[in-house]
């Protein structure tokens, strides 16, 4: 049985945590992209800014808060977590903010929100490819639904799908950003991570030994 908390690299560390500081980065401001478009957003984004207009925070802090929510899911469910984890947890949503605070609302110019939501799907493939080459664990939304596929016995597609639904239908109640582009995300973010991991040569499957 894998141990709970993947092993640290310490030697490659330094390296590893520039490398996913990249990532986090690129994905915040795959986030605010999307947001700032203003056509629907992703799931967990569609929850976070609903839930930050109902608190009077800000969307990052809404990410930061329900990535700890769901690390406990995935904890609890005796999920693998690392470093790598924790970081997505800590470092995406400060940077979404500080992207939401220099991008402005491309609403009103369809053109420019087409080309934003577009370009945030395809940064939030590569933001994805980046943070996992450095193995040091997936984020805590991918964790749960690894750990939903793991516990229940169903694929991980079906897992991510019924997880996502749930979130989408949660932040829509809640008044969050539910649009085309939530479909569009939903349809084009798995070919865009796919992609990504072909071109970075991202293998996610590596073991302990190899480490």
């Amino acid at each position: 049985m894998l141990p709970m908390f993947k092993t640290v690299q310490w030697k490659s560390f330094p390296r590893d945590f520039l490398i996913a500081q990249v990532g986090f980065a690129i994905y915040g401001l795959a986030i605010a992209l999307i947001i700032q478009a203003e056509l629907g957003t992703g799931p967990w984004a569609v929850l976070a800014v609903a839930l930050a207009d109902l608190t009077g925070t800000t969307p990052g802090t809404m990410l930061v808060l329900s990535g700890l929510v769901v690390l406990g899911g995935a904890v609890a469910l005796k999920e693998q977590i690392g470093w790598g984890t924790v970081g997505n947890i800590l470092f995406i949503g400060p940077w979404l903010d500080l992207f939401l605070a220099l991008i402005p609302s491309l609403e009103g110019h369809l053109v420019l929100q087409t080309a934003g939501l577009l370009i945030s799907i395809l940064l939030s493939g590569i933001a994805t490819a980046v943070y996992l080459s450095v193995n040091a664990g997936a984020g805590p939304r991918d964790s749960l639904m690894l750990a939903v596929s793991r516990v229940s016995g169903r694929s991980i597609r079906l897992s991510r799908a019924v997880i996502e639904v749930l979130v989408v239908l949660l932040g829509w109640v809640l008044d969050g950003p539910v649009g085309v582009g939530t479909l569009m995300f939903a349809l084009l973010i798995g070919p865009a991570v796919q992609g990504s991991f072909r071109i970075f040569n991202v293998q996610t499957h590596r073991s302990e030994e190899e480490d």
